[in-house]
């Protein structure tokens, strides 16, 4: 997964500054961290939703999954705007494995 995550990430890297008439990420970049941070905002929605539907059986796993991925990648262009390597998130991941959900909690409000 880190492989895809770093592919995906450089590409995000080289796009944010490119034309925004011709790259997403760059059009994104160019309307301000607000309309990014908007986008990660509509596409957590869009999981949350996805997912209830996926339970009540009112659609298949496919949709879901797609909105995980819009939702991914919307964090991904939020983090490079911010200067944020998505390694660091993945670092704070690593750092909790082997810690209850519980235990990890109580540590950050320490």
């Amino acid at each position: 997964m880190s492989e895809v995550l770093d592919a995906l990430a450089l590409v995000i890297a080289k796009r944010r500054a490119a034309d925004p008439n011709e790259s997403y990420v760059a059009s994104l970049n160019a309307k301000g961290l607000n309309k990014i941070l908007e986008k990660v905002g509509e596409e957590a929605v869009e999981v949350v939703i996805a997912a209830k539907d996926a339970e009540l059986a009112e659609a298949s796993n496919d949709r879901l999954i797609n909105e995980v991925a819009d939702l991914v990648f919307h964090t991904l262009v939020m983090l490079d705007r911010l200067g944020i390597s998505h390694n660091e998130v993945l670092d704070a991941l690593a750092s909790r494995q082997g810690l209850s959900g519980l235990q990890e909690k109580a540590s950050r409000n320490q």
